[in-house]
């Protein structure tokens, strides 16, 4: 494997050769490539016209949909919101958050808000509950080749996904203002950061600037093919594999030259657990060379409400 290059990886390829590529290019890389996924390109042609249209309207007309207190975790939240952990500048974007539909009287309401549905463009939650759904699909599907390279059954996470809180983000990073993009106070359009969740799916990353830090301590580009998928493991997988599979630090650069007067948007999936689920070391993942970092188990629902606090998205 090149040490400065992601494969791209087939989600159609033989199961017990995917379980192998990926586990090797997540525990290199902490990211992964995947093509051939099975997204609906016309599904996907929607969604980008929608996003850009949604971002398009004036603030006042976004900022509508914005939940105050909500934790950015529904509906709307304003460019300049969210900021690194650690960092000293907030992030150079503005996005919306589709959660999972819940049916009425379902347990875990307490802990999942329910969506924010804006009135236009129309056609909108048609749109982003069909690709909510296939995100979920595609994202379990790809946990099932974790877990076998793992030494899980490959069912081991759908009772640990069931019902999880799992976030679909529309994002727009708006042009950056005047002739220096990269003058802005060290701000960034994405500062640099490690995900909360599970795994991440992300559509949108052929646009250039989306950048992950190797264990060398080199960015290096993460550039799918067209219509590829980038996936990279998230802080609570980190935890539950006591760091065998890690959670890398990536960042999104602003833009040189002619395309910093341009939007950029991208589509990340972030696939979470149950929020009852309590997140306890694998008894696999721990060894004499790699003793148990997490000795005390967490609830999934208490874990990201301390990641959001972090995050500057909850007080």
């Amino acid at each position: 494997m090149n040490l400065d290059t992601l494969p791209v990886l087939s989600l159609a390829a033989p199961s017990g050769n995917l379980a192998g590529d990926l586990g090797r290019s997540f525990q290199r890389f902490g990211f992964a490539l995947v093509a051939d996924h099975g997204l609906d390109p016309a599904l996907v042609a929607r969604g980008w016209e929608m996003t850009a249209a949604f971002f398009a309207q004036d603030e006042a007309a976004k900022r509508r949909w914005y939940v105050a207190g909500g934790g950015g975790q529904r509906g709307y939240t304003p460019f300049g919101t969210e900021i690194a952990k650690g960092a000293a500048v907030h992030d150079l974007k503005e996005f919306w958050h589709v959660g999972r539909e819940l049916a009425s009287g379902d347990p875990l309401t307490a802990s999942m808000p329910a969506n924010v549905w804006p009135d236009a463009p129309e056609g909108f939650r048609e749109t982003f509950t069909a690709l909510y759904a296939e995100f979920d699909r595609i994202g379990a599907q790809i946990l099932s080749h974790i877990a076998v390279w793992l030494g899980l059954t490959p069912d081991w996470f759908d009772p640990a996904i069931a019902g999880g809180n799992s976030i679909l983000r529309l994002l727009h990073y708006p042009p950056i203002p005047g002739d220096t993009p990269n003058d802005l106070g060290g701000a960034i359009r994405a500062g640099a950061h490690e995900d909360i969740n599970l795994i991440t799916l992300l559509l949108g990353a052929e646009e250039a600037g989306l950048e992950l830090l190797t264990r060398e301590g080199r960015w290096i580009p993460a550039s799918p093919p067209p219509g590829a998928l980038v996936v990279n493991i998230g802080d609570m997988l980190q935890r539950l594999t006591n760091h065998v599979l890690p959670s890398t630090t990536h960042r999104v650069r602003n833009p040189d030259g002619a395309r910093a007067a341009h939007s950029r948007y991208s589509m990340p999936f972030f696939l979470h657990l149950r929020s009852d689920f309590a997140i306890r070391t694998l008894p696999g993942c721990v060894s004499a060379d790699n003793p148990d970092r997490y000795p005390e188990p967490i609830l999934a629902d208490e874990y990201l409400h301390e990641r959001l606090r972090e995050i500057g998205l909850k007080v």
